[in-house]
């Protein structure tokens, strides 16, 4: 069986009117750092938008089983994520005032993180979590968490263990989700008759606007918007209640779904989104727009890296972030070696281009001619750890910059 296919229809409304409105050059997946070298495969990536319902796909789904279950992302390993899931986990519990005795779900709960909140606030919790090592690290910390996929098998089964579940909550898995019919009919099956919804994922205007191409990656098959998912979820007689804006992965929305009969009534900022983003149009024109600025800033950083292609240039961030910049920027042959304050990433190799990924004191004991910031949405974090830094750094977006401290 292939390990891949190609989607020709759209996700959330099946009409095969979709087109490619944003072309990235092919790429590794994301997050496959190696531990030593070998030939990875290379997998189409093009941004496609539906002219029926205006919602934004890849064209490229990959078998999750190949993604997933040696995954090494944990939740802790990004700056500032615990603070945020803090923040996250009392507006939900403040917004709705559930029953703390009942059950809340974390599908896609990584490490625990979130859930060990909920747990504080003496929620009964379980996570689901396909990442065999995320999953264990969870239990070890005291978060029951399931290691499996998400689908109404599971959903089924959780109900007979542990009865239905008040809140439910998943964090920038949703768009990681190729079958989205069959797992919100899950939701239905696990969700109680008031219970809520909650869906946290990165906003596709705030994308384009702030220029966060580099969270297109194979990963993520959808790049949500409010009007297209209304739309969606009508058909499973859920509405939007409430939607907060995030600031995390340049830009989020944090969405509340419940039950059309349900005791939940849609607060005033569901319409304002909704007209602002109707205002603002997502559109074939738009998307125009973001690849010419999105070819601008390579052609600024290739220039200058040809300049200083005798320097010794070091990329600062091993992410999968970081992949799709390098890849469609074409930045491999720069660099000397990347760093990464992960320590699962250190002493490992970049998918496809393995290029070596060193710990940060390297750059301490080394001194580079050039740094470039891959972790670019961390700029101000990262500024501060080089402040002993003489050479020239540059932080490719959301526009270049070219500076030294």
């Amino acid at each position: 069986m292939s390990d891949s296919y190609i989607r020709k229809s759209c996700r959330l409304c099946d009409s095969n009117n979709i087109k490619v409105v944003l072309p990235l050059q092919k790429s590794p997946l994301c997050d496959a750092y190696l531990e030593l070298p070998k030939k990875q495969k290379f997998y189409n990536l093009n941004l496609c938008l539906c002219n029926e319902c205006g919602f934004s796909q890849i064209d490229t789904v990959i078998d999750p089983e190949i993604i997933y279950r040696d995954y090494i992302y944990v939740t802790t390993s990004s700056p500032g994520l615990q603070a945020h899931f803090e923040k996250y986990a009392l507006e939900v519990c403040n917004f709705l005032n559930l029953d703390k005795s009942k059950l809340t779900v974390d599908i896609g709960s990584n490490d625990g993180t979130l859930l060990k909140v909920f747990q504080k606030f003496n929620h009964n919790v379980l996570g689901i979590e396909p990442s065999v090592k995320a999953a264990s690290s969870a239990n070890e910390n005291g978060i029951e968490t399931l290691s499996e996929f998400f689908d109404i098998g599971l959903a089924n089964a959780i109900v007979d263990q542990y009865g239905k579940a008040s809140l439910i909550t998943i964090n920038n898995l949703f768009a990681n989700v190729d079958n989205l019919n069959e797992f919100v009919e899950g939701i239905n099956v696990l969700l109680d008759s008031n219970g809520v919804l909650v869906i946290e994922s990165s906003y596709l205007l705030d994308m384009i606007d702030n220029m966060v191409f580099d969270f297109i990656y194979h990963e993520h098959l959808s790049y949500f918007s409010i009007l297209p998912l209304v739309r969606f979820f009508k058909q499973f007689d859920m509405r939007l209640i409430h939607v907060n804006e995030v600031g995390t992965k340049g830009g989020s929305l944090r969405y509340y779904w419940a039950r059309n009969n349900s005791k939940w009534n849609p607060s005033l900022n569901v319409k304002e989104l909704s007209l602002r983003e109707a205002k603002a149009g997502i559109n074939t024109e738009k998307f125009k727009d973001y690849e010419a600025r999105i070819e601008t800033v390579k052609f600024q950083l290739l220039e200058f890296l040809e300049k200083h292609k005798e320097d010794k240039i070091v990329g600062y961030g091993a992410s999968a972030t970081s992949t799709t910049l390098i890849t469609h920027f074409e930045l491999q042959k720069y660099f000397s070696y990347l760093v990464d304050d992960n320590v699962d990433k250190v002493n490992t190799y970049s998918p496809g281009y393995h290029i070596p990924v060193h710990n940060f004191d390297r750059l301490k004991n080394e001194q580079p001619d050039v740094i470039i910031i891959l972790a670019w949405r961390f700029k101000e974090t990262i500024l501060k750890k080089l402040s002993f830094f003489k050479g020239i750094i540059i932080v490719p977006l959301p526009t270049f910059e070219e500076f030294k401290l």
